[in-house]
């Protein structure tokens, strides 16, 4: 009798996995049509890009709240953390797009997904959590396999756009860090996403006023496609870790690298030079060789 409970315990927490699997894959499929509808939506400016990619997260995160009838609550003394989370994301959006308009969308892709390692070095001073001589030797490989996409040259203004993108990923990781510490406040999941969402349009409206370039039909439907895949994106990552723990499936979302490449190559004829792929490998086996300690690990 025991034996059958926990075959069928083992089955579930199986079919659990492969649901986050799939949703993971899904996400990261979602993720990287929003850079390509990023980069197809031509030389507009970064502030009109980003309000639109928000514009429709934050219906759809309002949409899930009034579904659910989750309140807006900013927990127990969350809420400057939501603002600090919410302010680094921002910074990090402007970043990324800016970067997939400059490079090609693989290697914006990339270096943002350099966010979990700076993560790491943000715990160490916001969290006082102390990483693992694993963890370290696993950053300074990705920054090394960074340093292969950027390819200095001396030249500043060649480098530059990577530069930034490479700040996206810092930007992404002290904005999830603060996630972390929102959660520690009781901040539901949809609520920092509402308000993420609403606070990065606000903060685009200035710039727009400023410097707004009239869009073509073209262009504004691009930038539509832009947000309802980055809302697929969201909304299929947030399922993927209520099915799975991240020690179990993170590692799936590089896959978002892989469509990233493939897309450009199909749509935008950008193939990645041979330091890129490099720089891939590099970065990607350090992620993957983090998974897998951190899962025995866990398991132990």
């Amino acid at each position: 009798m025991i034996s059958e409970k926990k075959q069928k315990f083992s089955q579930t927490n199986m079919d659990n996995r492969q649901k986050g699997i799939i949703c993971i894959i899904i996400a990261a499929l979602g993720f990287a049509f929003m850079n390509l509808f990023i980069k197809l939506s031509g030389d507009l400016p970064v502030f009109e890009k980003a309000f639109f990619r928000n514009l429709i997260a934050a219906f759809v995160a309002l949409f899930i709240m009034l579904k659910n009838k989750i309140p807006f609550s900013t927990g127990n003394g969350g809420l400057k953390y939501l603002i600090l989370r919410s302010l680094f994301g921002t910074l990090g959006i402007f970043a990324n797009f800016y970067a997939i308009g400059m490079i090609n969308i693989s290697d914006a892709a990339m270096l943002n997904k350099l966010s979990p390692f700076f993560a790491i070095i943000f715990s160490i001073f916001l969290l006082k959590e102390k990483p693992k001589s694993f963890q370290v030797l696993c950053a300074i490989a990705a920054f090394i396999g960074a340093v292969f996409i950027l390819k200095p040259d001396g030249n500043i203004l060649t480098s530059l756009p990577a530069l930034i993108g490479l700040s996206s990923g810092a930007f992404a990781g002290l904005a999830y860090t603060y996630v972390r510490l929102c959660s520690f406040k009781k901040v539901p999941g949809p609520v920092i996403v509402l308000f993420f969402s609403a606070f990065s349009c606000i903060a685009c409206v200035p710039f727009m006023i400023i410097n707004f370039k009239p869009m073509t039909l073209e262009q504004l439907a691009f930038l539509l496609l832009t947000g309802v895949s980055a809302s697929i994106g969201q909304i299929f990552i947030t399922k993927a870790y209520t099915y799975s723990p991240a020690s179990e499936i993170s590692v799936y979302d590089y896959t978002n690298i892989l469509f990233a490449a493939l897309l450009g190559m199909l749509f935008l004829g950008e193939f990645p030079d041979a330091f890129s792929l490099i720089g891939y490998a590099v970065i990607i086996g350090a992620g993957v060789v983090m998974f897998f300690i951190n899962k025995k690990k866990a398991s132990a």
